[in-house]
């Protein structure tokens, strides 16, 4: 396939998807016949320029959402069927349905904020691709390092940038600190506090949701060892939301993790118009009733046998 075909399939399938313009219009506005416009659009499809998201509205999932959302105050919920996985991971359809959804608001801000995280990185990865210059990207916490950077909100930051050909802020401080001094230092420093309060001012905000006691990305990428594990189980910690830890009862927890964290605060999250949680996985059961219980969530993005013990529970 030569750049200039490519070059015509993009610019066709951007008319055709994005602008919502006719075959009949992109025709007349490219100098093609309707049957090459339609050929264009086929061979966009077949060469993965462009994926169509079907919705699977069954009367299950329906019915799951809609309990959802009157249980917990949700504006919406997104329950991604088990068949959706098809063979590929379930965290990776979640991400898929997460992307979609988040990628049509998103045409509506100009401020986005974006948590990190393996479920936050999978749906920046699958995020389509689009031209917005005037749409800004906030890390929500600092992310500094040699290892696992490719989760950290800085990156993510940058990788969804890129994506809209937008821009984005970088908050050069680690997300977490060995002290409350040098937390104090750092919010001191005013690069890093004008991120912070750009990430508090957003219109919408991307985040996942963290289970510290059983398969913790934390623990894996060496931000908590087992001792400070240990100690979270014994202060409460139900989950966190990019290192700030919470209880069932969506209470931020006073343990001395939650004050070296280098972030947006609990409180400032919960007064982001939209914020998008989206968790795969039923051992974070617990961990996403915790979330819920904080207010923050507006539109939770969830597998089907996670959503299902959710109400159970």
């Amino acid at each position: 396939m030569g750049g200039d075909e490519q070059k015509l399939m993009v610019k066709t399938a951007s008319l055709y998807y994005h602008d919502e313009w006719t075959q009949a219009q992109i025709s007349k506005q490219i100098g093609v016949s309707r049957p090459i416009v339609s050929r264009l659009l086929q061979r966009a499809k077949e060469t993965g320029i462009v994926e169509v998201f079907i919705k699977d509205e069954t009367v299950h999932t329906v019915a799951l959402e809609q309990q959802l959302e009157g249980m917990f105050g949700l504006n919406e919920a997104v329950v991604v069927p088990e068949s959706r996985a098809q063979g590929n991971s379930m965290k990776s359809a979640v991400a898929a349905a997460g992307a979609y959804y988040a990628a049509k608001k998103a045409k509506h801000v100009t401020r986005l904020g974006i948590s990190w995280g393996t479920t936050v990185a999978e749906l920046v990865r699958q995020f389509p691709f689009d031209k917005r210059p005037d749409l800004h990207i906030v890390p929500l916490e600092g992310g500094m390092g040699r290892t696992v950077i490719d989760i950290h909100a800085n990156h993510l930051a940058y990788e969804l940038a890129k994506k809209n050909q937008a821009s984005c802020s970088y908050l050069y401080a680690p997300a977490i600190v060995d002290s409350e001094e040098m937390k104090d230092h750092f919010l001191k420093m005013n690069d890093i506090k004008s991120v912070l309060d750009e990430g508090a001012c957003v219109e919408m905000a991307i985040i996942g949701v963290g289970n510290p006691h059983e398969n913790s990305t934390l623990e894996k990428v060496g931000y908590l060892h087992k001792e400070e594990a240990e100690s979270l189980k014994r202060a409460g910690a139900a989950g966190d939301v990019g290192f700030r830890f919470f209880d069932d009862n969506g209470a931020s927890i006073k343990h001395p993790f939650n004050s070296r964290v280098v972030g947006v605060s609990l409180e400032r999250l919960k007064q982001i118009p939209m914020v998008i949680a989206v968790a795969d996985g039923t051992n974070k059961h617990r961990s996403i009733k915790g979330l819920l219980a904080t207010g923050i969530v507006d539109v939770l993005v969830i597998d089907e046998n996670s959503a299902v013990k959710l109400l159970d529970n």
